[in-house]
C-alpha cells in the first residue's frame, strides 16, 4: 500500500471528524465547516463525506486538507501523525482491508451523483421561491415559482432520504432515480434552467449596450 491507501484504510471519516473537532449527531451528520452552516448539512459516512449545502466531498484526506488547507500529500502525513499510523508498516485494520468490490464502489459513485443533483436543484428551488414569488395578490404566478412550490418538499424529502436512511432504503431510493432516468431528468432541468437564464443575461446586456 502507498501512503495515501494505507491512511483511507486505517482512519474513517468520522474518526478525523471527531479528532478535529466535528461533533457529529446521531444520523452522523455535523454543521458543515466550508460554509455558514445554520443546521447540520454535512454527512459523515465511513470513508466518505458530503455537504446537502455546497456540495463539498471527499475522503478522510481530502476534508483533512480542506480542514486545514493542505495539499492531498501534508493532509496525509498530518493523519499518520495525529493518529499514529506508520506509513511503512500498515496497521492491522489496513492490512485485513477488503479490496473494494466493483458493486459496491459503483453504488456509491451513483448515490454520490444523485445526491450533487438533488442538491443543485434544491438550490435552484429555493431561488426561485424567493425571486420568483409574486408581488400582488391578483398577480400570475410565475411557472418557476409554481414549480419550486410544488417540488421542494419532494426533493428536500429524497435528499435527507440519502443523508440519513439506512443502508437499504438508500440503495432502493438510488436504483429507483437511476433506473428510470429520474436524476439524469434533474439534472438536465437544471442545466436547461441556468442556461435560460444565461441567455436572459445575454439578451439584457446586448439590449443595455445598444
Amino acid at each position: 500500500m502507498n501512503l495515501f491507501e494505507t491512511v483511507k484504510a486505517s482512519v474513517s471519516v468520522p474518526d478525523v471528524a471527531k479528532m478535529y473537532g466535528l461533533q457529529p449527531n446521531h444520523h452522523d451528520m455535523v454543521r458543515c465547516p466550508f460554509h455558514d452552516d445554520r443546521h447540520p448539512s454535512l454527512k459523515l459516512n465511513e470513508d466518505y463525506f458530503y455537504c446537502f449545502g455546497c456540495g463539498a466531498t471527499g475522503d478522510v484526506i481530502d476534508l483533512t486538507g480542506r480542514l486545514f488547507v493542505l495539499s492531498p500529500y501534508e493532509a496525509a502525513r498530518k493523519l499518520t501523525v495525529d493518529f499514529g499510523i506508520d506509513p511503512d508498516k500498515p496497521s492491522p485494520a489496513a492490512a485485513l482491508a477488503k479490496p473494494k468490490h466493483p458493486m459496491i464502489s459503483a453504488f456509491r459513485d451513483d448515490e454520490r451523483y444523485c445526491q450533487r443533483v438533488l442538491c443543485d436543484y434544491m438550490h435552484l428551488l429555493e431561488d426561485w421561491k424567493v425571486r420568483f414569488a409574486s408581488v400582488s395578490m391578483g398577480e400570475e404566478p410565475d411557472d418557476r415559482f409554481v414549480e419550486a412550490c410544488q417540488m421542494f418538499s419532494y426533493i428536500e424529502y429524497l435528499a435527507d432520504l440519502l443523508a440519513v436512511g439506512d443502508l437499504e432504503q438508500r440503495k432502493t431510493l438510488v436504483t429507483e432515480l437511476i433506473k428510470d432516468g429520474k436524476i439524469t431528468g434533474l439534472e438536465d432541468r437544471v442545466i436547461r434552467a441556468y442556461e435560460e437564464e444565461r441567455r436572459a443575461k445575454n439578451a439584457e446586456e446586448i439590449n443595455a449596450a445598444s
